[in-house]
C-alpha cells in the first residue's frame, strides 16, 4: 500500500488534534454554559459540557488537508472530495446552530434534505437499481436516514464515537475490494485515516464516564460523512454479475451502518407501537435497554460495539464468498440479531402497555392481533431454520457446488417443512415457553426434529422413489437443525443468565453448601432477577468440590477461607442452603463471622409449600 505514510501521517494529526481541542473547547463550552443538563428523557445525570464536535471538525478537516498534501497528489486525492467535505461544513454548522440555539427539528429536517440533494447533484448517490430516479431519491434517504440515525444513536457514552469509528475502520479496508479506481478508492481512505483519528481523540473524553458530549454538530458530521463515503462512486450494478453480487452491492454499506440502522428501525418501531412521537427524546433505545435489565453502561456500549464488528467483518467477507455460503452466513447473522433485538423488545422501558389494539398500525399483522403472535412467530422462524438447515446440509453434502442438485432442494423444501412443522406441533415445541427452557427440553427436540426428517424422507420415497437424493443430506440435516432448534429456543435463557451473572446490582452474597439445597438458592436468585442480590461464589467443606464452578460460580473452599472470601469480594450476606441441620450450620456460621468480627448477615434456605 504506496499510499501508507499519508494515511498514517492524516490519522496521527487527526488524533493529537482531537486529544489537544477536546478538553480545551470541555472548558471553554462549561465557561460559556454550552452544557447538558439531565432531562427526564436524557440518559447522563449531571451536567456535561457540549460542542465536543467542533474538536472532531478541526481535527478532521486539517488532517485531511495534510494527508493531502504528504501524499504529493493533492489535486487528485483533496479535489476529487471536495463536494463531501463542503456538505459536511454545512451539516456541521446546522448542527452546531441546534446545539446553541436548539432549533425546530423540521427546520433541521429541511436543511438536511437540501444538503443532501446537493450532494447527489454533485454525483454522491447510489448505483443500486436501474431506474436512475429510485437511485436519486434513495440516494437522498439514505444520506439523511444515516446523518440521522447516528444523532439518535448518541445516546450513552461514547457509543455513537465508537460505533462511527468501527464503521470507518471497516469502510477504510472494504473500499479496495469493491472499487476498481484506485485514485477514488485512495482518496476516500485519506478522509476516512482522518476520521477514524479524529474520533479515537475524541473517545478519550467521551468513552464513560463522558466528560464531554459530540452534540448536534458532531453527530450529524460524523453520520453525514460516512453515509456520503459508503455510496460515492459505488459501481454501477452491472447485468453480467450474479443476483447474489447484485444485492451484496446494497447488503454492504448496509453491513458496515448495521448498528446505527438497526437502532433507529428498533426505536422508531418500538416508539409506534406505544403511541410515542419518533422524533422525542427517550431512555428507549437499544443500549438504555441493556442498562435496565443489568449491564453496566459500558458494557452495554461494549456490546453494541461487538455487534458492528461483526457486521463490519461481514460486509468485508461476504462480497468473495460463494454466493450459497454467503446467504447461510448472512441468515444465521440476522437471526441471531433478530433474537437479541427481540430480547430488548420484552424490556419494560415505557411503564404503560401499548396505546390501543390499533397502536402499532400497519406494524402488527392481523394474526397477531388476533391472538397468534407468538405461535405464527415461532412457525415463521422455524420455517426459516428448516430452509437454513437443509440448504446448508446440501452445501456440506457437495461441498458448495449444488449444481443439478438445487433443483431436489427446490423439490423437498416444502415437504420437509411441511412435516417438520408437524412434528414441532405433535411434540408440543410450540406449548413451550422460550425462557422457560430447560435441558430435559432438548429429548423433545430430538424427537420433533428426528420424526420430521424421517417422515420426510418416507414422502421423498413414496413420491420419488428417492432417486437422485442423498440420504447424508438428511443425516446432515438432523445435526444442524436440532442445533438450530435447540439454540433459538435456549437464546432467551442464555441471555438471562449472562445477564444476571453480569449484574452487579444488589449486595453481593456467598452461598454456603454447593449441594441440590445451594443449586436451589441459585436458581431462585436467577429467575427473581437477583432479588437485590448478585451470586459471588460458594463455599463447602467438601474438599473434592473446591476449585470446581456448580452453576458457572466457583466454589472457595470451607469454612477456613471464610474471612479471606468475605475481604476479597465484599460479602453482605451468607445464605446457609443445608437441608439437613440448617438451623445449626447457621449458629455455626454466625458464631464463626462474631468471633472474626465481620459484619456479615447470615440467613438460611427455606422451602415453605403452602396448601
Amino acid at each position: 500500500m504506496q499510499n501508507l505514510p499519508s494515511f498514517l501521517i492524516s490519522f496521527a494529526v487527526a488524533f493529537l488534534l482531537a486529544a489537544i481541542l477536546t478538553p480545551l473547547i470541555r472548558a471553554a463550552a462549561v465557561k460559556k454554559g454550552y452544557v447538558a443538563h439531565p432531562r427526564e428523557d436524557r440518559w447522563h445525570r449531571k451536567p456535561t459540557g457540549l460542542l465536543g464536535g467542533i474538536g472532531i471538525f478541526i481535527s478532521l478537516m486539517a488532517a485531511w488537508q495534510v494527508g493531502g498534501l504528504v501524499s504529493g497528489r493533492y489535486a487528485e486525492f483533496i479535489l476529487l472530495l471536495t463536494p463531501v467535505a463542503l456538505g459536511g461544513v454545512a451539516i456541521f454548522i446546522l448542527g452546531l446552530i441546534d446545539d446553541i440555539l436548539d432549533i425546530n427539528p423540521h427546520y433541521k429536517l429541511i436543511g438536511q434534505v437540501m444538503v443532501a440533494s446537493v450532494m447527489v447533484f454533485f454525483g454522491v448517490q447510489v448505483n443500486w437499481f436501474a431506474s436512475e430516479t429510485v437511485n436519486l431519491l434513495i440516494s437522498i434517504v439514505w444520506i439523511v436516514g444515516i446523518t440521522n440515525a447516528f444523532n439518535l444513536l448518541d445516546n450513552m457514552d461514547g457509543l455513537s464515537a465508537g460505533i462511527a469509528c468501527i464503521s470507518g475502520v471497516f469502510l477504510f479496508f472494504w473500499l479496495p475490494i469493491m472499487s476498481s479506481d484506485p485514485v477514488l478508492v485512495t482518496s476516500i481512505q485519506l478522509m476516512l485515516a482522518a476520521y477514524i483519528g479524529s474520533l479515537l481523540g475524541f473517545l478519550i473524553y467521551n468513552f464513560n464516564p463522558a466528560t464531554i458530549f459530540m452534540g448536534d454538530a458532531g453527530s450529524l458530521l460524523i453520520g453525514f460523512v460516512l453515509a456520503c463515503l459508503t455510496v460515492f462512486g459505488k459501481p454501477s450494478v452491472a447485468s453480467g454479475e450474479t443476483l447474489f453480487h447484485q444485492l451484496s452491492i446494497i447488503a454492504i454499506p448496509c453491513l458496515i451502518l448495521f448498528i446505527p440502522i438497526v437502532d433507529t428501525a428498533f426505536v422508531s418501531f418500538m416508539r409506534k407501537k406505544f403511541s410515542r412521537s419518533v422524533f422525542q427524546g427517550g431512555r428507549d433505545h437499544s443500549s438504555h435497554r441493556m442498562v435496565a435489565i443489568g449491564l453496566s453502561e459500558r458494557k452495554a456500549v461494549l456490546v453494541l460495539y461487538a455487534f458492528a464488528a461483526a457486521s463490519g467483518l461481514l460486509a468485508l467477507f461476504i462480497y468473495p464468498l460463494d454466493m450459497g455460503i454467503g446467504l447461510v452466513v448472512i441468515a444465521l447473522f440476522m437471526i441471531i440479531v433478530l433474537l437479541f433485538w427481540i430480547y430488548l423488545a420484552n424490556v419494560d422501558v415505557y411503564n404503560e402497555r401499548p396505546g390501543g389494539p390499533d397502536a402499532a398500525g400497519w406494524f402488527v399483522p392481523v394474526l397477531m392481533k388476533a391472538g397468534y403472535g407468538r405461535m405464527l412467530f415461532s412457525i415463521l422462524l422455524d420455517m426459516v431454520l428448516i430452509t437454513v438447515a437443509y440448504y446448508t446440509a446440501y452445501l456440506l453434502r457437495f461441498e458448495g457446488d449444488l449444481g443439478a442438485n438445487f433443483d431436489f432442494f427446490l423439490k423437498s423444501l416444502p415437504i420437509i417443512i411441511a412435516f417438520q412443522i408437524l412434528a414441532f406441533y405433535i411434540f408440543g415445541v410450540y406449548q413451550r415457553l422460550w425462557r422457560g427452557s430447560r435441558l430435559g427440553d432438548v429429548s423433545v427436540y430430538v424427537k420433533a426434529v428426528t420424526t420430521g426428517t424421517i417422515l420426510t424422507m418416507l414422502a421423498i420415497l413414496f413420491i420419488y422413489r428417492f432417486r437422485s437424493f442423498s440420504r447424508a443430506v438428511f443425516i446432515i440435516y438432523w445435526g444442524l437443525m436440532l442445533i438450530f432448534l435447540s439454540f433459538s429456543r435456549f437464546f432467551f435463557r442464555i441471555l438471562d443468565e449472562w445477564i444476571i451473572r453480569e449484574n452487579r446490582n444488589g449486595k453481593p452474597v456467598l452461598i454456603y453448601g454447593a449441594g441440590v439445597g445451594g443449586q436451589m438458592v441459585v436458581r431462585e436468585i436467577e429467575t427473581s432477577n437477583g432479588c437485590g442480590r448478585y451470586l459471588v461464589g460458594f463455599l463447602d467443606d467438601d474438599p473434592m468440590k473446591k476449585g470446581k464452578k456448580i452453576d458457572g460460580y466457583p466454589v472457595f473452599g470451607g469454612e477456613e477461607r471464610l474471612d479471606e472470601i468475605i475481604a476479597k469480594y465484599d460479602i453482605k450476606e451468607i445464605i446457609v442452603s443445608f437441608k439437613r441441620n440448617g438451623p445449626e450450620k447457621k449458629k455455626e456460621v454466625e458464631g464463626v463471622c462474631a468471633r472474626m468480627g465481620l459484619d456479615v448477615t447470615v440467613t438460611r434456605m427455606r422451602l415453605i409449600i403452602e396448601a
